[in-house]
């Protein structure tokens, strides 16, 4: 099985890019799955059921998300609706939405579970990633050999910890967050593919997919300002995952860097 997973999509730019690429990617690379992180899809923060469903109508098959993923208040009104939309499985109980899922592939027969993931160096105090981790993973991976995780997380050295307290028990560990793609790319011993951030899919000429000016404002004067969606050299960043169908092992992991232009 061949995974595409998407990096951050921020806002208008990032959905353009992923409307008008993943159909090149998916036959360039025999594309299996489709999994891309999208909580900062609409407007930059937060998502909207209109944007979910432009997404969905791209042939993603899972959208995972992080800490951004309440900034819109009306997603209270329908994640529970999609089983295919993540949240990180780490927030509280009770907490609405759903933090893994077992997907079919919309396009072929290939099966995967997906699990999200939130980090908590520099970030809020949820309950722990590794014990939530491994608990969920026994569940999904009764009726799946393939699983991958998207691990949210501010930190580097979280991310890796966490790739290698998983190593052997998880097809891949991607991180996301930090919009900046990182090229350490491995296969680790047990068989986990492991990337520290797969990227960011927006605009490029900007700081993290926001105009350059609202940020270097905000970092000069320490004012709160709007953060607006930058425009220019669009991009979509991820990770191809090869998965061996017969054991769930991750084979190979390779980056994507495509341009709109």
């Amino acid at each position: 099985m061949r995974l595409l997973f998407i990096g951050d999509i921020v806002g208008k730019p990032g959905r353009r890019a992923v409307g008008r690429l993943l159909p090149s990617l998916r036959v360039d690379h025999g594309i299996d799955m489709v999994v891309a992180n999208c909580e900062n899809a609409a407007g930059g923060f937060g998502l909207t059921r209109e944007v979910v469903e432009e997404l969905l109508d791209y042939s993603i098959d899972v959208l995972t998300s992080g800490n951004h993923i309440w900034d819109k208040k009306e997603v209270f009104d329908f994640i529970d609706e999609y089983s295919c939309l993540l949240r990180p499985a780490n927030y509280p109980e009770g907490t609405p939405g759903h933090g893994g899922v077992v997907m079919e592939g919309k396009e072929t027969n290939a099966s995967l579970a997906v699990l999200n993931l939130e980090g908590r160096v520099f970030m809020r105090p949820l309950d722990c990633p590794f014990k939530t981790a491994l608990k969920e993973i026994d569940r999904l991976s009764r009726t799946v050999l393939s699983v991958i995780v998207d691990i949210h997380a501010e930190a580097t050295s979280e991310k890796q910890a966490l790739a290698w307290y998983l190593d052997g028990r998880v097809s891949a560990v991607i991180g996301t967050h930090t919009h900046v793609q990182t090229a350490d790319e491995r296969i680790l011993p047990g068989g986990t593919a492991y990337i520290t951030d797969a990227g960011m899919t927006g605009a490029f000429d900007s700081v993290l997919g926001v105009r350059k000016e609202t940020a270097i404002e905000r970092f000069l004067t320490l004012r709160p300002n709007k953060f607006d969606v930058a425009k220019r050299d669009v991009r979509l960043q991820g990770v191809i995952v090869e998965i061996d169908d017969k054991t769930g092992k991750g084979m190979t992991i390779t980056r994507i860097n495509r341009s709109m232009e």
